[in-house]
């Protein structure tokens, strides 16, 4: 696994669920919703929408530091994916346990939790050379 192809796979995955929570909002948050759960609240589109914008920003960001060379830069950028995804898994965790999405949130999980040790091992490391 290289630094590479980790922001790439991020990039892809994170530009695509963007661009679904901006353009499909409330049946991308359908797939997630519990049983008998009400649809998106207006609010509740707007959020989702504001998400799915960062998503696409972070799949930019993380396309266009694919080739970066180890410098304080690309661990910083590292970092940013490393707490940022670590968050999202924990807070997608509570939400599974809470009842407020369904059992494809422990999909989001797995893919929180993959980004995370992707860009902790490959970008943070300081390179020997």
């Amino acid at each position: 696994m290289t630094f590479k192809l980790v922001c790439i796979a991020n990039a892809v995955l994170a530009i695509a669920f963007g661009i679904a929570f901006v353009v499909a909002a409330e049946p991308a948050m359908a797939m997630y919703a519990t049983e008998g759960a009400p649809g998106l609240t207006p609010l509740g589109s707007v959020i989702t929408n504001l998400y799915g914008a960062a998503l696409i920003g972070f799949g930019v960001v993380s396309f266009q530091a694919r080739d970066a060379e180890d410098s304080v830069a690309r661990r910083a950028i590292a970092m940013g994916f490393v707490v940022g995804n670590t968050i999202a898994a924990v807070l997608t965790v509570l939400g599974i346990t809470s009842g407020a999405t369904n059992a494809l949130g422990w999909s989001t999980v797995a893919l929180y939790a993959i980004f995370a040790v992707g860009f902790g091992m490959t970008g943070l490391a300081k390179s020997s050379a």
